[in-house]
Formats: C-alpha cells, sequence, structure tokens
C-alpha cells in the first residue's frame, strides 16, 4: 500500500496529473456558406491570420468556401458533421432565415454555438456617378422609376432582401431585387452600374468606396456608426448618417457567430470558446472591428444562446411579414 502511495506521489511530483482538456489533432475547418470576398469570408479569413499569429492553436486553420444554396451547403455540411470538433462555420442571421425560407430541416439548436463575435450594420450604397445625395432622392427616384430600380444583395430572402422589402413598405415603392453568391459580387455591380444600389456591409464595399467607384447614402441602424478615422473622401463611417434620419425608416443589424457542429463535448466546445475569447481581445481584431464598421458585441454561453432565441423570433415576424416563409 505504501509503495503504491509513493509511485503516486512520484507521478504527480513529475507533472504528471490527469489527462489534460481536449484539444484538436488535425487541421481546423472554418466553413464559410458564402463565395469569396463577402463579409463572411472577410471575417473568417481575419480570424485565420489572427490565429496563425498569436499560435492561438497549434493544428492549422483552414478556411472552405460552401456558398451553394443561399448558405444551405454550408449549413447542411455542418450538420452532417455531428460530433466532429475540427469544423465550425462562421454565419449570420441567415442561420435562422435560410430554413424558413426552404423548409430544409436545419436549426441552430442542431448545432454548438459558441461565440457572437459582433454585429454587422447595412448600409445603402449606390455608384459613385449616381445623382442621389441621400435616401430621399434615391426613394423619391425609385417611386417615379419605370421599370422599378435594381437593388443588388446576397442571396434571395436573405438579410439584403429582407431589407429591400422594408425599403418597400416604407416608401411605397417597388423594387426589383437582384440576388448575388457574395456582397463582394455585388459590390462589382454596382461599381459597374449594372445595378442601381445594393444593401452591402460595410466591408463588402469599403475597397470601392476607396477607389471611387461606389458611396455609401445611410446606415440601417438607430444609431451612426462610432468608427472616426477617415475612410474615403475624407469621410469616417460615423460621417454617414442613418436612413432614419432621411425619412427612410429602416434598422436592421445581424449576428456574426461561430458554431460547430452538434453532440461535440463540453471540453471540445470549451476550447474554442477560449480561443475565440482570446482572439477577441486582440488587438488586430479590434481594428478589423474598425476597418470593417462592425458594432463590438462578444458573447458566449447562455448569453449568446438567450440572444439566439430572442433573434430566431424577430427573424420569423419579419420573414413572415415579407412573405418569405415556405409553404
Amino acid at each position: 500500500m505504501k509503495q503504491h502511495w509513493l509511485a503516486a506521489t512520484a507521478i504527480l511530483a513529475a507533472g504528471i496529473g490527469p489527462a489534460a482538456a481536449w484539444e484538436p489533432t488535425k487541421a481546423i475547418e472554418i466553413v464559410v456558406p458564402f463565395s469569396a470576398g463577402g463579409a463572411s469570408d472577410q471575417m473568417a479569413r481575419t480570424m485565420q491570420g489572427i490565429i496563425q499569429k498569436h499560435n492561438l492553436t497549434s493544428q492549422p486553420v483552414i478556411v472552405v468556401n460552401k456558398p451553394a444554396a443561399g448558405g444551405a451547403e454550408g449549413m447542411l455540411d455542418i450538420q452532417k458533421s455531428v460530433g466532429d470538433a475540427h469544423k465550425l462555420i462562421t454565419t449570420s442571421s441567415g442561420i435562422f432565415m435560410t430554413p424558413m425560407a426552404t423548409k430544409l430541416p436545419l436549426n441552430w439548436q442542431d448545432y454548438t454555438p459558441v461565440a457572437m463575435m459582433a454585429q454587422d450594420s447595412f448600409v445603402l450604397w449606390v455608384n459613385a456617378k449616381a445623382p442621389y445625395q441621400n435616401a430621399g432622392d434615391f426613394m423619391a427616384a425609385a417611386k417615379a422609376a419605370s421599370p422599378p430600380l435594381k437593388v443588388g444583395g446576397t442571396s434571395s430572402k436573405r438579410e439584403d432582401n429582407l431589407i429591400v422589402f422594408a425599403m418597400e413598405k416604407a416608401g411605397g415603392v417597388k423594387f426589383a431585387f437582384i440576388p448575388h453568391t457574395s456582397g463582394g459580387q455585388t459590390s462589382t455591380q454596382l461599381s459597374g452600374n449594372h445595378i442601381d444600389a445594393s444593401t452591402n456591409n460595410p466591408a463588402e464595399d469599403v475597397a470601392n468606396w476607396r477607389g471611387g467607384a461606389t458611396r455609401p447614402l445611410c446606415v440601417f441602424s438607430d444609431q451612426k456608426m462610432t468608427y472616426s478615422t477617415p475612410v474615403a473622401e475624407g469621410k469616417s463611417w460615423a460621417d454617414i448618417p442613418t436612413c432614419a434620419s432621411q425619412g427612410l425608416n429602416v434598422t436592421y443589424q445581424m449576428l456574426r457567430g461561430m458554431f460547430m457542429p452538434g453532440k461535440v463535448t463540453k471540453d471540445q466546445q470549451a476550447y474554442y470558446v477560449s480561443l475565440f475569447k482570446k482572439l477577441s481581445e486582440t488587438p488586430e481584431w479590434k481594428e478589423y472591428l474598425a476597418r470593417s464598421a462592425l458594432v463590438p458585441d462578444y458573447r458566449d454561453g447562455e448569453a449568446f444562446v438567450q440572444f439566439l432565441k430572442a433573434d430566431e423570433a424577430k427573424h420569423a415576424k419579419l420573414m413572415g411579414d415579407a412573405g418569405f416563409m415556405a409553404k
């Protein structure tokens, strides 16, 4: 008995204790359910770079774009990867909207919530040469237009489409919504004057704004963005007025969060919660938030789950009002 006790003491003294908490043993895959160039893709690749720079994990991080079916391909891939702790998906409010619009057997509660990294705003963008100086000018032109003005966005029956529906309802007008596979593609079409406007996120059009091809009219938020560093034309994100202040009473923001497949272990979930918490505290992430005009709003655990439940209920009403619910 004494020998057993001495052996145990020796093991502990040597630093050999209980098994370490879980860590990944192979490459970590972050699925982006949209094409390259959009805001979701930009966020995933920014995360990839920060994780590698700060050695937040011992394994490489791979970003994989799966844009088909308005994001459903990526969501289905994660759903089918039950128990795979080496896969993550970065997603937005589409985690509610895609199942609602398609009746696909998908539900965010089948996944494992990791963290909400931020909320994202939407901006009414026009071509730099367009005559509109504010949202009022644009809506007045929309009322007089025949055929309807073309407004581009990412996917149909998703966030951008929902905002365009709200614009129609608020202004008593009709638009032709043109869906694209990503915000990057939408921005390219706007800069080429193939569409009249877009509802892109700030990050999706900032390059063309800087390049003098597009410009923002207003932001679909209750309050103006807070970032005051000049971005383009001597203006900052904080200089963009709210759409409501220009007579277009439409507000909308979406989550940007990370999920794992369902039925992973608590230790595996905790590993990624810790990883993304550390990531959210790096100077590079804070710089990315400012550059992309994202609203800082990190949540994990029960706070994230409660947000998801409330946001799902909100989107069920919005989708129903827009007639986007699958029948």
